[in-house]
Formats: C-alpha cells, sequence, structure tokens
C-alpha cells in the first residue's frame, strides 16, 4: 500500500500541473479551492470509487458530488485523467460552446452527476441519491466534496439533519476546510467552527484529518465505509493553493488564474519545467 500512496501522491502533483495550465489557458477560473481539494478527489477517482469511464452511467458506479463547483478544473483534470474525454478537451475550459464550463454540467460532461455551482445544494442531492440507491437496494455510495466557507449556506444542514435523520451510511461528505473564501477568512466572514462537532449533533460518523496527507485520506475512506447506520464526513484541513508557495493561503487567488508571469514559477513549484 505504501508504493500505492506514492502513485497516488505522483498523480496529485501531475494533475495539479494540469489545473494551473488549464486555469492559465482559459485566463478564468478558480485556482485556490481546485489546488486545494485535488487530494480529495485524486483519492476517490483513482483508489476509491468504483466508476467506469467507458460507461458513465454504468448502474454500478459510485457518485461523486463537487458541491463547490467552482473547483471544477480539479473535478475535470480528474475526469480526463481517468479517460472520460481527451485531455486536449482542458485547453477550452470556459470557451463559448465548450462542454467545460466554469461549474460542472452534467448535460454536457461525461462523467459528471449533477449540476453544481449554486453552493450548499451540492450534500442535498447527495442526500438523495443516498437514499434512492438504498431504497433500490443498490450499494452504490455517494461522495460530496463541499468548501468550508459553504457551510455557511443553510441548506448544508438542512441536508446534514435528513443524512443524520435518514442513517445513510452509503453517503460520505468531505470538506475542503482551507479556511479562505473569497471574502477572506471564513473565520472573519462568518465562522463555521466547530464543524466536525456540528456534523456530530445531527448524527453523523465525523472524521478530522490532514487534507494533504493522502495516507490519512485513504484511511478516512475505507474508515468511512466500515461505518454502518449513519453517514460520515471527513473534515480535511488543507491549505489554499497547495502545492504553489506563491498562492498558497492566499484569498486573492481565490477565482484568479496564472498569469503568463506566473506560469513557468508555478511550474517550477511543481516540479515541472515545460514551457
Amino acid at each position: 500500500m505504501k508504493e500505492r500512496i506514492v502513485e497516488l501522491e505522483e498523480k496529485a502533483r501531475k494533475l495539479r500541473v494540469s489545473i494551473v495550465k488549464t486555469l492559465h489557458k482559459s485566463q478564468s477560473g478558480h485556482t485556490g479551492g481546485s489546488l486545494s481539494a485535488i487530494d480529495m478527489i485524486t483519492a476517490l477517482y483513482f483508489q476509491k470509487m468504483r466508476h467506469d469511464p467507458a460507461d458513465p452511467s454504468w448502474e454500478g458506479r459510485d457518485r461523486f458530488v463537487l458541491s463547490k463547483g467552482h473547483a471544477a478544473p480539479a473535478l475535470y483534470v480528474a475526469l480526463a485523467e481517468a479517460g472520460y474525454f481527451p485531455a486536449e478537451d482542458l485547453m477550452m475550459l470556459r470557451r463559448l460552446g465548450s462542454h467545460l464550463q466554469g461549474h460542472p454540467d452534467s448535460k454536457s460532461t461525461p462523467g459528471v452527476e449533477v449540476p453544481t455551482g449554486s453552493l450548499g445544494q451540492g450534500l442535498s442531492m447527495a442526500a438523495g441519491m443516498a437514499l434512492g440507491l438504498r431504497l433500490d437496494g443498490k450499494e452504490n455510495r455517494v461522495y460530496a466534496l463541499l468548501g468550508d466557507g459553504e457551510l455557511q449556506e443553510g441548506q448544508v444542514w438542512e441536508a446534514a439533519m435528513a443524512g443524520g435523520h435518514y442513517r445513510l451510511d452509503n453517503l460520505c461528505a468531505m470538506v475542503d476546510a482551507n479556511a479562505l473564501q473569497i471574502d477572506g477568512e471564513v473565520a472573519k466572514v462568518m465562522n463555521v467552527a466547530p464543524i466536525a462537532d456540528k456534523f456530530r449533533a445531527f448524527g453523523w460518523n465525523a472524521l478530522e484529518i490532514n487534507g494533504h496527507d493522502m495516507a490519512a485520506i485513504i484511511d478516512a475512506l475505507e474508515l468511512a465505509e466500515k461505518v454502518k447506520g449513519r453517514p460520515t464526513v471527513i473534515v480535511a484541513h488543507t491549505v489554499k493553493g497547495k502545492g504553489v508557495s506563491f498562492f498558497e493561503n492566499k484569498a486573492s487567488y481565490h477565482g484568479v488564474p496564472p498569469s503568463d508571469e506566473e506560469l513557468p514559477r508555478a511550474l517550477e513549484c511543481l516540479g515541472c519545467l515545460e514551457d
């Protein structure tokens, strides 16, 4: 397993390179939250989830909901790497007519389960999927990735209440807790702490991890699957802009792509010296 963790870490590094290149090409999109979330998305798509790029509608697949839909570049690079569409398509991010819009669109992008981007709605959709799958007697799991700033939306807590009430043990929420949002520090805009305790109050199993520790992410996902009778939330403490030193922990890079001058510096930070 140790070798597999190293492989996943290298995969995440390469996907960070793809995120930076994609956002630079589009000159539009969200850098900070895509880079902070990619380790979790890597663990899901290349280790944990059952899915089939050749058959995106396969009934046996697990479901993934990117509730923080503005981090779409992180999802897109993972889908391209997995084979849902050609990697060349990434260079069409946010272009008019492209199937890769600024927020995920299930009607046009293979592998996207639901359209997201209006913050606060993803956990509700994920809970509905989980309940529907259970009613159908299926064992598929549902994963939802939220941002910590997104937890300021009241609908999140209605969904958390429903998840606990219906004991949706096939549902796993992951919180990209990078402590920053577009307006600054989450704790100053509207404090959402203590996140884990709040989910526990709604009947959830709650785990807290370093969201950039691949072994910890995999372990948490394995533990979540073993818990019966209640859903699990993984509160992953992350760094906004992770991997590019001059992007890290800066709210100013929430929705700002790399400039021409920043691109080579960012790629160097990520161990990639390509033009």
